[in-house]
């Protein structure tokens, strides 16, 4: 496949434009249906929802808030009202605008506070929030605030308009982009190969997010899904094409012709990306576990989009590499190949002295790793899991605003009022019952309609505040129970109480199901127990410190005001959910790549400590760029406007940081070499059942320095082929390339001589095996070698090329 996207690149570009073309097109021209309402069945919130909807049939759209204050007199003096009242009739009289409720008559007498100096006006605008035209919003906020004066303060709130305060739609994206684009020249040293991991992420989550709006029509996907999708989107689409690109890169500096080194990059690091696009998606449909039909969107917007920034890496990246040729190469490393011609570029520089420190002190690393990440997880034993509202906004955004004032006015509580519905029965008793209880402000029970009462129940608490849940508890469990009746305690924050409970009563079966699943993956990818249970081990350790960080950030406030967001408050109950399922499908990613690379090396000489070594030496520097592109896209969505965008932006980016640069560069390393041998152990009886899967194969052909001692053998079942390649006159022949296949045709070991012409090719188990080898001004050479439990002395003679060779 990568062979013909290469050789047709024209024809796979303009197949990929024109999609993208053609969904943008008919993504625009539709528009979005987003459904940002859930339901959360066999919840009392849900009952007392119910029983309302029954009840009040006719559900208007979203109703906003404008409150204003008075520094001096009361809000009812005629100075006032005479530029409140003329300001609120114009907005009623907008086209789009339903109803507006003012305090200025008998019906909203109410709505102005008993100090006088704060009153309220609701407005119903005839749609929902995210139906109602910005412009329609941003006429009502002009329209309201141009009746302020010196001594009269008017704010608005409401979800509508929030959307007014957002920064413009792709800032966040924008940023993120150009950050990883920064990364990657540092990388690459080149512009071209620069642009080729964004053009990837581009075309995947552009494609992506259209396909998810037209989604949205047919099924209930929330708002929140095309924000995560574009979120992780950017984040794997710019790192899948990084790997891929690396290793082509690699090739061509080795001497691969540059539609070789496409086709071998995408043979080996684009068969790792599709195991770890597969394992991301994986990872977010454990979220159905968690049976909350909200998250079902999010899964299918955030898979879809994982799934084309996958597809694009492996048919679009080739395409584009045969566009460039070897202008894929910064053009020092086109002159250099050039003048010396190709060359095997061994792990240097920091990664290899790291890796070297971490072979010799691996105690001293892994208890460093081990304190760092324990600090960072304390904070989590304080997780309060809520939702958040406007309260949390930014101080000087008019939400913030108009919600601290109605906090002032009527109570911290008026922001968040419960709603207990019954059906049927006296409610005398149960509405004194309300009113004696502890931490109730305000008790009104409404008129009853179709058999329903519905009794507004104002807290004197915030309705973040743990006396609020309190609170919420007591009328469950006490006061309605003692009052005889049957009735519900509904509302926002009764949901958000809902919510929490729910999802972290059913979170330990979410993270079971997903640690699960990549327990056997890696244990059929590697073969061994160890790796996986290592594995399991390290998502959790990086899980506890990121939300560690995620509470002293968003919960206790620390840093809050460095990265420009509001105030603090609870951990949104769903983030727990959608960070655990990327956290564990991105360091899946960083996990196939590092112990891939050292399975390959062990496989190939038995020696752990080398493995290990090697594995860490050759892939931290792009395990470690790969990570730093995905933290700056995180971070970007701190500037989306958006505070729970900000809050998994923050999480995963801490997350991915951590993982990376703390747990696959210095623990998982450490740990395994004081594993040794044990980090391959695969009981016999296990290995007959497992389905073999190649996550990599033999990645590249590199020397051989080691020749295998007679009757030694591995301990996992793997021999090998070794010797020596001469002439005809018994000298030497080294670069010479030697290729050990199945008989069916497939590589399984691809090596170069060393100048005093010695090779090790590696077999995975005894067997009959086809061994061709090749080198300038030789003729090609093939021989079947029949190998057994112990190493094959197998020494090759070469003969010139005007000689042909027949396979044997």
């Amino acid at each position: 496949m990568a062979r013909w996207c290469y050789r047709h690149r024209l024809v796979v570009l303009l197949l990929w434009v024109g999609a993208l073309f053609g969904l943008g097109v008919a993504g625009t021209t539709a528009g979005t249906d987003y459904a940002n309402t859930f339901s959360l069945p066999d919840t009392d919130s849900k009952s007392a929802y119910d029983l309302m909807e029954k009840a009040f049939p006719e559900r208007s759209g979203d109703t906003d808030t404008v409150v204003w204050k008075v520094e001096e007199g009361t809000v009812r003096d005629a100075s006032v009202r005479s530029r409140i009242e003329p300001a609120l009739a114009e907005i009623g009289r907008m086209k789009g605008v339903g109803d507006v409720t003012g305090p200025y008559n008998a019906r909203g007498a109410a709505q102005i506070s008993e100090d006088g100096h704060i009153a309220y006006a609701q407005i119903t605008f005839a749609e929902q929030a995210d139906s109602v035209p910005k412009e329609l919003v941003q006429d009502v906020v002009d329209t309201a605030q141009d009746a302020g004066r010196d001594g009269l303060r008017v704010e608005l709130g409401g979800q509508a308009i929030t959307r007014v305060q957002e920064p413009p739609t792709g800032i966040a994206e924008m940023v993120g982009i150009v950050a990883a684009a920064v990364v990657l020249f540092l990388a690459f040293g080149s512009l071209l190969a620069m642009l080729l991991p964004i053009v990837i992420a581009v075309f995947g989550v552009g494609s992506g997010m259209f396909a998810t709006q037209l989604l949205s029509h047919v099924t209930n996907v929330p708002e929140l899904a095309s924000l995560l999708a574009t979120l992780i989107g950017l984040g794997v689409g710019i790192d899948y094409a990084l790997f891929i690109v690396t290793r082509h890169r690699r090739g061509i500096l080795r001497g691969e012709s540059p539609e070789d080194a496409a086709v071998t990059a995408l043979n080996t690091s684009g068969r790792a990306v599709l195991f770890a696009g597969g394992t991301v998606c994986i990872a977010l449909a454990g979220m159905l576990v968690m049976n909350l039909r909200f998250l079902d969107g999010v899964v299918i917007g955030t898979s879809l989009t994982v799934v084309l920034s996958v597809l694009a890496a492996v048919t679009l990246l080739p395409a584009l590499l045969g566009l460039l040729g070897t202008r894929v190469l910064s053009r020092r490393q086109r002159r250099a190949l050039a003048a010396h011609g190709p060359r095997t570029q061994a792990a240097s520089g920091i990664a290899a002295r790291w890796s070297a420190t971490v072979e010799r002190q691996p105690r001293s690393v892994a208890v460093l790793a081990v304190v760092v990440m324990a600090v960072l997880a304390l904070p989590l034993l304080s997780l309060r899991l809520g939702t958040t509202d406007q309260g949390n906004d930014k101080e000087a955004t008019t939400t913030r605003q108009a919600y601290d004032l109605l906090a002032e006015g009527f109570g911290p509580g008026f922001n968040g009022p419960l709603q207990v519905v019954t059906q049927g029965g006296d409610t005398t008793a149960l509405v004194a019952g309300i009113k004696a209880t502890e931490s109730v402000a305000q008790v009104a029970a409404l008129p009853p309609a179709r058999g329903v009462t519905v009794i507004q129940v104002v807290p004197s608490t915030s309705p973040q505040s743990v006396e609020t849940d309190r609170l919420i508890d007591t009328l469950r469990d006490e006061v309605i129970p003692e009052a005889g009746v049957s009735a519900h305690v509904g509302g926002v924050t009764a949901v958000s109480k809902d919510f929490a409970s729910v999802t972290g009563d059913r979170l330990p079966y979410f993270i079971a199901t997903i640690i699960g699943l990549g327990f056997l993956l890696l244990l059929v990818a590697f073969r061994s127990l160890v790796v996986p249970l290592t594995a399991a081990v390290m998502n959790l350790v990086a899980a506890a410190a990121s939300f560690g960080v995620l509470v002293a950030v968003f919960q206790w406030g620390w840093g809050l005001d460095l990265l420009g967001l509001g105030k603090e408050g609870p951990v949104n109950a769903y983030l727990p959910v959608i960070m655990l399922s990327l956290l564990f499908g991105l360091s899946m990613d960083y996990q196939v790549f590092l112990v891939s690379r050292m399975h390959e090396e062990w496989v190939h000489t038995g020696d752990n400590a080398r493995a290990v070594r090697v594995g860490l030496a050759e892939t931290s520097r792009v395990i470690n760029s790969a990570a730093l592109i995905m933290v700056c896209v995180f971070l970007a969505f701190v500037l989306s406007g958006d505070l729970g965008a900000a809050m998994a932006g923050v999480g995963l980016a801490a997350a991915v940081a951590l993982d990376a640069f703390i747990l696959r560069t210095a623990l998982v390393p450490a740990a395994m070499h004081l594993l040794g041998r044990a980090n391959w152990w695969l009981p016999a009886g296990l290995e007959k059942r497992l389905p073999h899967l190649a996550v990599e194969p033999a990645e590249e052909a590199r020397p051989s320095g080691a020749v295998p001692v007679p009757g030694e053998t591995s301990a996992t079942g793997a021999t090998a082929v070794h010797g020596l390649v001469r002439d005809a006159d018994g000298g030497p022949v080294g670069g010479a390339v030697l290729t050990l296949m199945s008989k069916g045709g497939r590589q399984l070991d691809r090596v170069v001589s060393l100048a005093d012409g010695s090779y090790i090719a590696s077999a995975p188990s005894p067997g009959t095996y086809l061994l061709a080898v090749s080198a300038p001004s030789y003729a090609a050479h093939a021989r079947h070698v029949a190998v057994s439990d112990e190493p094959l002395v197998h020494d090759v003679e070469l003969t010139a090329a005007d000689e042909v060779d027949a396979v044997g």
